[in-house]
């Protein structure tokens, strides 16, 4: 009998262990704003691998944004859907079932998926993807499988939507010509010499203004070499602010002002008979980087990063649409191309010129932009550090506000000596016109409250 009560016992302790190790091995899978930072900053680090030009890498942050917020913002009160407020953007499909269902893990399974999508290095997205699936499916397999196929089945949705953009169709549109016989077009220019880049942006469909052309800036001053004009005042601007600066020396203010807003994909390097590049961010990415900065400031949830995320990248991908528009209508000559004709055949500028027209700053279209939408979630007084180009090198810098950092990303191109006054000064007013309508028609938050104006 005393066998029996002990067997009897025995089986009892030994089915709640095992029950006590599978609740163990079934807790909910967390997923912290650490995870989508992560998320954010793999993709980033795969676009800089692959060399993805700032029209293209604006792109790239947008879709998989959407996804993530739209599947947080269906499950909070306080948001709305994106759905019919971007240009062709339809409601994600519902879950087929909530048990078992984690939505902020879906969220980031929709983000890395479409991540995965957009680039060329797939296989380094996947590496990390394969990684994150295996260590959540030990930690809870129901909830994995379940959030997963709901993830997935949202990045299929914004992937239709996202291939209906006309991205693909530019793809295999002509190069841009090169007038040659028109002193005022834009050149090739040095080291590389290389095509235009995206001359058919503007075909790319717009996330939420209604065209490429609806915030087409003033146009630029009218080209001419008379030295009363305007335009050759400007250009002469660049050339003596150069020399002004060269003359200081590496420790000048405006040289580090140049080179920490750089963020330039591709800038060739020459030595010898060799050429190689060196690789870095996008001016996008850089304002992505600062959008992280702000969140993590101020403790931001799953919903809230996405949400910032989100509007920030929405702003930056309508606004090198809109530039890009301009870009190639003006068509504008560099300063490199003009004063290495007329004044000095030997000057360089200080930063290594893009291959697209000059006119307008594409750095001011997008900071503009960008600081807008940022400055509508967190207000104008957000001051913060800088440190997005530790990586490459360069000192943190800080700034009061969002709209100061703006303005400081704008003029760099100016003591870079790419780009005129009027491309700087007109890009950053286009920008804020661009950020500011973003403000005013997307209705992200139940009540759009606006941090500050």
């Amino acid at each position: 009998m005393n066998n029996i009560i002990s067997r009897f016992f025995g089986v009892v302790i030994l089915v709640l262990f095992f029950a006590s190790c599978e609740e163990k091995l079934s807790e909910p899978i967390i997923i912290t704003p650490e995870d989508f930072h992560r998320s954010v900053d793999n993709v980033t680090q795969v676009m800089i691998h692959d060399i993805f030009s700032p029209p293209q890498a604006s792109r790239i942050y947008a879709y998989p944004n959407v996804a993530a917020y739209e599947i947080l913002s269906n499950t909070n009160p306080t948001y709305n859907s994106l759905a019919t407020q971007l240009t062709g953007f339809e409601a994600i499909p519902k879950p087929t079932t909530t048990e078992n269902l984690n939505y902020d893990l879906a969220a980031l399974v929709a983000h890395i998926d479409l991540n995965r999508r957009l680039v060329f290095s797939e296989e380094m997205i996947t590496t990390n993807r394969d990684s994150l699936y295996q260590v959540w499916g030990t930690q809870n397999q129901k909830e994995f499988e379940t959030s997963k196929t709901y993830g997935l089945a949202v990045a299929e949705h914004v992937a239709a939507w996202m291939d209906k953009d006309l991205y693909k169709e530019t793809r295999t549109m002509p190069k841009f010509s090169v007038i040659t016989d028109d002193p005022s077009r834009w050149q090739p220019t040095p080291p590389s010499y290389g095509d235009g880049i995206e001359p058919h942006w503007n075909k790319i469909r717009p996330f939420v203004i209604d065209s490429a052309a609806q915030f087409k800036p003033e146009p630029p001053p009218a080209f001419s070499m008379d030295e009363s004009s305007v335009f050759y005042k400007e250009l002469k601007e660049v050339y003596d602010l150069s020399e002004s600066i060269t003359r200081k020396g590496d420790d000048a203010e405006e040289i580090a002002i140049a080179q920490f807003w750089d963020c330039n994909p591709y800038v060739s390097v020459t030595r010898g008979h060799l050429m190689f590049a060196t690789k870095k961010i996008t001016p996008g990415a850089h304002w992505i980087g600062i959008a992280k900065i702000a969140s993590r400031k101020t403790g931001h949830d799953n919903m809230q990063t996405m949400y910032t995320y989100t509007k920030t990248s929405l702003a930056i991908a309508d606004a090198f649409i809109s530039c890009w528009d301009e870009k190639y209508r003006s068509n504008l000559v560099r300063p490199e191309t003009l004063i290495n004709e007329h004044f000095d055949d030997s000057w360089q500028p200080v930063l290594q010129t893009p291959p697209f027209p000059e006119y307008v700053s594409g750095h001011s279209v997008a900071s503009g932009a960008a600081a807008e939408a940022l400055t509508s979630i967190f207000g104008d007084g957000f001051s913060f550090v800088d440190d997005t180009e530790l990586p490459y090198g360069l000192p943190v810098r800080s700034f009061s506000s969002f709209r100061t950092a703006a303005n400081e990303a704008a003029v760099s191109r100016l003591y870079g000596g790419i780009h005129y006054r009027a491309a700087v000064d007109n890009g950053l007013v286009q920008g804020k016109n661009i950020g500011r309508f973003i403000n005013a028609k997307l209705k992200m938050k139940i009540n759009n409250a606006q941090a500050s104006n």
